[in-house]
């Protein structure tokens, strides 16, 4: 495959226009009649956040994170490995983008996380302590990033992971090494680094009433009869087609009588793939008894999906099979898990209309090698901030150089996506773009699909 683009002016439309159906490659926000997921969700007394890669901060990936989002999660960005790789050696660079953007973008930033026992440094791991070094260790962890990001974020995932399935701790370095008290020891030391700081204990498989639950709650009772600073917790919600627990709310309720909030802080919902209408429907049932549970209680601050679209989703790469795990495919479509969202927190339950946009294709000079043509993009009724055409050839005609696309051609397929300066396409409005191809003996106009 290879990028054709260039400029040149288009022709007079001369034969063969087939009309497209539409593809709303766009966030929803983009539909005039959508409101963003952050406004409805602020509405409600609630945020709403996405973990984000920083690399992926641009085009119309960072249009969505920061038009539809509240508040943003480093996926990884925060993490030991990620910022310590070498012992005394700093790296801050996607951490201090990603809190940039959200500073740009009127958006919290939840830290995630200090205390850990995945993705640590191999210094780190494979290192022989003293138990005096290791808190030494982690004390000056915690206290150098949270100082760091001091009035800059809204919250911390301070701990994470603590506990096994049976409700018994975790054998981790910090657990053998510190003892059940290196958690107190953490939320004590991340609240002296920055007192206004939320802080919270994460973990996963804890989103209904079961026995890791149970001892979560247990060790969040005791925190707070000690005076240990502790504001909250955070249940992952990692969560499988069709298996909401059905304690969920009640679960939530539990943790906010104990005093503290309760975040619904890595939501994603995995089915076996393919996907088909009826799974995705279950999907946008799924979705929405989880925030519906979390808006029916006052002290659950808000949900974070890990990821808003399957591009960017850790799911394929750990469970085999699985994947579609977010609100909006990795076309950046959104899907009917979205509008559950939406319409939980009040707003626009349904999709737009089919065909509200739509795309034409035309030729509009032809001699005896080649050919000019055009696709115009229009909508009515919707919008898009993004947009992509496929069409196969039937007759042998090449692509040589294409503007105001980004189009490549394998064989007789043919794909053009926006370039990055006319995605938007306004309810009522238009966008075109054109190219110049060889042909030999016919022209036929090709069988245009959206995708």
């Amino acid at each position: 495959m290879r990028s054709l683009r260039t400029g040149l002016s288009l022709g007079s439309v001369l034969t063969g226009i087939a009309a497209l159906g539409a593809l709303l490659v766009a966030a929803p926000a983009a539909h005039a009649a959508d409101t963003p997921l952050r406004d409805l969700a602020a509405a409600k007394g609630k945020v709403i956040g996405t973990a984000v890669t920083g690399s992926k901060l641009t085009g119309t990936y960072g249009d969505i994170a920061g038009a539809q989002f509240s508040s943003l999660t480093p996926g990884n960005a925060m993490k030991w490995e990620t910022v310590e790789p070498t012992r005394g050696t700093y790296n801050w660079a996607e951490a201090d983008q990603i809190v940039a953007f959200a500073q740009a973008h009127n958006q919290q930033v939840r830290g995630h996380t200090l205390v850990w026992h995945s993705q640590n440094p191999s210094w780190l791991t494979n290192g022989t302590w003293t138990s005096a070094q290791l808190s030494s260790l982690l004390h000056d962890h915690i206290t150098t990033e949270v100082t760091r990001y001091k009035g800059k974020l809204a919250a911390w995932d301070v701990v994470n992971e603590p506990f096994n399935e049976d409700g018994t701790y975790r054998s981790t370095l910090w657990y053998n090494g510190l003892g059940s008290d290196y958690i107190a020891q953490a939320l004590t030391w991340a609240h002296a680094a920055d007192p206004g700081a939320k802080l919270y204990i994460n973990d996963y498989n804890v989103e209904g009433v079961n026995a890791k639950s149970t001892a979560l709650y247990n060790l969040v009772k005791s925190l707070k009869a000690r005076g240990v600073p502790i504001d909250g917790v955070g249940l992952q919600a990692h969560l499988i087609l069709g298996q909401v627990p059905s304690t969920l709310q009640q679960n939530i309720q539990r943790f906010a009588d104990l005093g503290v909030d309760v975040a619904i802080t890595e939501l994603d919902i995995r089915m076996q793939l393919p996907s088909d209408s009826a799974k995705l429907t279950q999907q946008a049932a799924d979705y929405k008894a989880v925030f519906d549970a979390c808006v029916a209680v006052s002290r659950c601050y808000g949900v974070t999906v890990w990821g808003f679209t399957d591009s960017d989703s850790w799911i394929p790469d750990v469970f085999s099979g699985y994947g579609a795990a977010t609100p909006y495919d990795e076309n950046y479509v959104p899907k009917p898990a979205y509008y559950a969202i939406a319409g939980s927190l009040g707003g626009t339950s349904t999709p737009p209309p089919t065909g509200a946009c739509t795309a034409t294709y035309g030729v509009q000079s032809q001699w005896n090698t080649g050919f000019t043509g055009q696709v115009r993009i229009a909508c009515s009724g919707a919008a898009l901030s993004s947009w992509k055409v496929n069409w196969t050839y039937g007759a042998g005609q090449r692509i040589t150089q294409a503007w105001n696309a980004d189009c490549t051609q394998s064989g007789a397929a043919v794909t053009c996506a926006n370039a990055s300066y006319n995605g938007t396409v306004p309810n009522g409005g238009s966008v075109t773009f054109g190219f110049n191809a060889s042909w030999s003996g016919s022209n036929p106009v090709p069988t245009v699909t959206l995708g």
